[in-house]
């Protein structure tokens, strides 16, 4: 860490901290919505664009699964963005879980600034394409 930060227990007990009060998502959901308004947008997006992406993972213990179509052991990640780009939500499940599975656990849980979404897109899948 940098000389100018304070002790690492300092930063990893506000890091925490941060982390399970939902600061740090509020601080997210805040700048999302300035730089929205400033490209002169809402600030709660209507239309999304729903993907995930299997990738491998080291020998440490943990959530992996095996994603037969990819040929992966690891882990899968569920992204939810807006048309901007900027993330709404992310959901890790195991490369296992299939992307649909996925697309349900992550739609079940939005968080509060995606309650105007109407249109979510998927991305397609050529097969044989990876």
């Amino acid at each position: 860490m940098p000389r100018e930060f304070p002790k690492w227990t300092v930063v990893y007990y506000y890091f925490y901290t941060w982390s399970s009060d939902g600061t740090w998502e509020r601080l997210h959901g805040l700048l999302r919505a300035r730089l929205r308004e400033k490209s002169g947008r809402h600030k709660h997006p209507t239309a999304g664009c729903l993907d995930s992406q299997s990738v491998k993972c080291t020998a440490v213990p943990g959530i992996r699964g095996f994603d037969a179509g990819k040929k992966v052991n690891g882990r899968k990640r569920h992204v939810l963005v807006d048309t901007l780009g900027m993330a709404l939500t992310v959901l890790v499940t195991t490369a296992a879980v299939q992307d649909s599975d996925g697309a349900r656990l992550l739609l079940q849980n939005l968080p509060g600034s995606c309650k105007k979404l109407r249109k979510i897109w998927g991305a397609a899948r050529r097969p044989g394409k990876t």
